[in-house]
């Protein structure tokens, strides 16, 4: 299939319950192994894998909730070079959906940063989320 390396970075606030920021994680991209890191009053999660398995779960979220023709603009937007980098309203992911989010200002508790490496990016977008038909 893709050859990837796949890291998702999130930050969890002194407000915020770490065991929920990581499920909003866990239901977007399944059982992600992540580390936390402390830094100032802000803990860092973040998650690094080269399985697809976590993209197979968002790729199915991608087709349930109907975005695909959405999430190829918001991903060839964030496709530079070999790497996609994107970001997820991380309120939205806890509840289980996606939303796509700016990198700061749109998620008041911060967004979920996604970077995906891979060989053959416009592939590996085709796959997530193929274009959708339209009949008139």
């Amino acid at each position: 299939m893709y050859k990837v390396d796949f890291e998702v970075k999130v930050e969890v606030n002194p407000t915020e319950d770490p065991d929920k920021v990581k499920i909003a994680v866990y239901k977007i991209f399944g059982d992600l192994n992540l580390e936390a890191k402390e830094e100032k009053e802000v803990t860092q999660l973040t998650g690094k894998t080269s399985s697809l398995d976590g993209l197979s779960r968002f790729r199915d979220l991608l087709r349930r909730e109907r975005i695909r023709d959405a999430a190829r603009t918001v991903l060839f937007k964030g496709l530079h070079e070999k790497r996609i980098i994107f970001y997820l309203n991380k309120q939205v992911a806890y509840v289980g959906h996606v939303s796509f989010s700016e990198p700061e200002g749109e998620s008041p508790l911060g967004a979920i940063k996604v970077e995906i490496k891979c060989d053959d990016p416009q592939g590996l977008i085709d796959w997530l989320a193929p274009k959708t038909t339209r009949h008139s």
